[in-house]
């Protein structure tokens, strides 16, 4: 039981190598035997780290060597689904699961790696995910919520994240312009103020300007950041942005603008 449990902590490190595809079958094999012998013995119950190795074990199956998932799940009764991981038609599938617990940890490990990706490009749309993710996690692991209420409000919350990047889609916003529209629409008052369409082109000649500023070794030089903070407040100032709000839209924006230059210096 001891020698399986270290094989899986280790297996779910690198599940992804060759080395480790290579003798996927027999970690499954040695890890069906810890379950059996798991149940007999009345330890059930999995510890978080064997529910985890479990889950990386089941999506190793299910990644091509392109890196798409093609068959998710196949080992927990889902079909073949035509999706991205958020769309309706898999979230559906996931809530028919007959072990409620594996959808609810399921749907956990795929939303905490999809904020993950967020969270390279786009600060405010991670931030907030990040934030509705771990209070509907605590309410579930402090017992608040049952299982059948946690699968429900993950699903939700997918939802909200795929409506998030359609919205984008929807306000013609390329994935750069939405994230500084996101940093500039972080406050309500703001967009109220504003509109949608002032914040689009705000967020537009951000980018515009901002990108002119960067430079390779920008991180390195205290100028060229300080450069990049005026062209900020110059350009919240010209289109009128809420005096009141402006100090914390241009911090936020400014954050934002981190997680994109490094890219756009080398582009």
């Amino acid at each position: 039981m001891q020698v399986v449990a270290e094989i899986s902590r280790a297996f779910a490190l690198c599940a992804a190598s060759d080395e480790a595809t290579a003798i996927r079958d027999d970690v499954s094999f040695f890890q069906t035997l810890q379950a059996a012998l798991s149940k007999h013995s009345g330890a059930s119950q999995k510890t978080p780290e064997q529910l985890d190795a479990a889950i990386r074990q089941l999506v190793s199956k299910a990644i091509t060597t392109e890196g798409q998932v093609i068959d998710v799940f196949t080992a927990a009764g889902l079909p073949r689904p035509d999706i991205g991981i958020l769309s309706d038609q898999f979230l559906a599938e996931v809530r028919g699961l007959k072990h409620k617990n594996v959808a609810a940890e399921l749907l956990a490990k795929l939303l905490k790696d999809e904020i993950k990706v967020r969270a390279q490009r786009n600060l405010v749309q991670s931030q907030l995910f990040s934030e509705k993710l771990k209070k509907t996690l605590n309410s579930y692991h402090n017992r608040a919520i049952s299982t059948m209420e946690v699968i429900e409000e993950l699903i939700r919350l997918a939802k909200e994240m795929d409506a998030a990047t359609k919205r984008g889609e929807q306000l013609g916003l390329t994935p750069d312009e939405e994230a500084f529209y996101d940093a500039l629409a972080a406050n309500e008052s703001a967009v109220k103020a504003m509109g949608n369409d002032q914040l689009k082109v705000i967020a537009a000649e951000l980018i515009t300007q901002v990108r002119k500023s960067v430079t390779i070794d920008w991180t390195l030089r205290e100028s060229a950041w300080a450069n990049i903070r005026v062209i900020v407040k110059r350009i919240l100032n010209k289109y009128g942005y809420p005096p009141d709000l402006r100090e914390e839209a241009v911090k936020t924006v400014l954050q934002q603008a981190e997680l994109l230059c490094a890219d756009w210096a080398v582009s």
